[in-house]
């Protein structure tokens, strides 16, 4: 049973040429069964002969040629009609002259260059045969009417034709193909930039703040070497996750270590605390198992609003809420005050209305290129969830979103 298994994968393996010439040895083979000699393809009715020495090699040029059928489309062509026509001029009527169509059809689909002209050439050697056919067959009183050979013409030009459309599904498939290639280089390119931004973003913009509050700290060296310590392990930890980061690029590297843990939502908080930022913190519930994308995009949620938060409305009262649900994990993040507006934060944004990115550029809110505020509009999208960020009625900048668990891709 396991060897039967293996045979499609075998026969896949096999050069092209070798399956093509065992096409032609079956044709080649089937023809000289007697049940099957004289009772192949008749054209122009001349009476059939029995089989000579003629007959067999006439019966081979019409099968072997085949084997190049999709390597040398024209060669193989020219070689069959040349069999066919000795076959049919001779009256052997062999089961050969099936092989006339299958190479018909494989020049339609494989041959690349020169397709018109190779048309016309063939059109123009089949008015001899015809011809000679006709009058052959109209001498021995035998002959069938030229509307007959008309006919013979159009099945063959069916045949050329299912090749052309088996060729043109084939470029059509090949150029879907690589559109989805190309999407999904540029969708993992989004990502990766994304990621990135994400990372450096945050633990730069925290090592900024914390390197300048050290400035103002030389008085006091107690409290300067906890600044410059905060300034360290932020780099330290910036430097691990743009390491994991950089380990996705692996080819043979797992997702799992894609998504942080949920207790680095703490860690994160606490980093930003270092950087002078009071939050407040809240977390309910149990992550689902496997929360798939889902935790990761809430980790992001969090990461990109702290960061706002910390470089627009920086020693501004922050809370963050993250509740995990069965099937969903709802994330708020509250910054309390009107953040200071940043030159050149709000160009693309000024449309929006409401919640969202434009809301967040009118605000003092980056949103940039597919990054920022909108990237994480995007990413909520993909999970079929909710994403808005804007003032409230309190004028507190909120930023809120749910993020369905179950289901999520990994």
């Amino acid at each position: 049973m396991i060897g039967l298994r293996r045979l499609p994968d075998l026969w896949r393996r096999l050069d092209v040429t070798v399956r093509d010439l065992t096409l032609g040895l079956l044709i080649l083979l089937a023809s000289y069964l007697p049940a099957f000699q004289t009772h192949g393809t008749q054209l122009g009715g001349l009476p059939a002969r029995p089989f000579d020495a003629l007959a067999f090699a006439a019966v081979a040029l019409e099968s072997l040629p085949l084997a190049v059928r999709r390597r040398l489309p024209v060669v193989s062509l020219a070689l069959v009609s040349l069999g066919f026509a000795v076959d049919q001029l001779r009256g052997y009527h062999s089961l050969a002259g099936t092989a006339l169509p299958i190479a018909l059809l494989s020049v339609g689909a494989h041959l690349e260059r020169r397709r018109r002209e190779t048309a016309i050439a063939f059109s123009a050697a089949y008015v001899p045969l015809a011809v000679a056919l006709h009058q052959i067959g109209a001498r021995l009183g035998t002959g069938e009417p030229v509307v007959e050979f008309v006919t013979f013409y159009l099945a063959l030009a069916l045949a050329w034709a299912v090749g052309a459309w088996l060729r043109s599904t084939r470029i059509a498939e090949a150029e879907r193909r690589r559109r989805v290639a190309e999407d999904t280089r540029a969708a993992e390119r989004t990502r990766i930039a994304r990621e990135l931004h994400d990372v450096v973003t945050h633990h730069v913009t925290a090592m900024v703040v914390q390197a300048e509050a050290a400035r103002y700290l030389t008085a006091a060296p107690d409290r300067l070497d906890q600044a410059l310590t905060a300034v360290s392990d932020t780099g330290r930890r910036a430097v691990t996750d743009l390491r994991r980061l950089l380990d996705l690029l692996q080819p043979d590297h797992g997702t799992d270590e894609r998504t942080p843990t949920v207790g680095r939502f703490v860690t994160l908080v606490e980093q930003t605390r270092q950087a002078g930022q009071p939050v407040e913190f809240t977390e309910e519930g149990a992550p689902a198992e496997p929360s798939g994308s889902a935790g990761l995009v809430a980790y992001r949620v969090v990461q990109e609003a702290l960061t706002n938060a910390l470089k627009y409305a920086h020693g501004s009262r922050t809370s963050v809420r993250v509740r995990h649900g069965e099937r969903e994990i709802t994330v708020e993040v509250s910054t309390d005050g009107a953040g200071r507006r940043e030159p050149g934060t709000e160009a693309g944004a000024g449309a929006g209305t409401g919640t969202g990115a434009g809301a967040a550029a009118r605000n003092g809110f980056p949103v940039g290129s597919g990054r920022g505020l909108a990237g994480l509009r995007e990413r909520v999208d993909v999970l079929d969830g909710d994403f808005s960020a804007g003032r409230s009625a309190g004028g507190d900048f909120v930023v809120r979103a749910r993020i369905p668990a179950a289901g999520s891709p990994s």
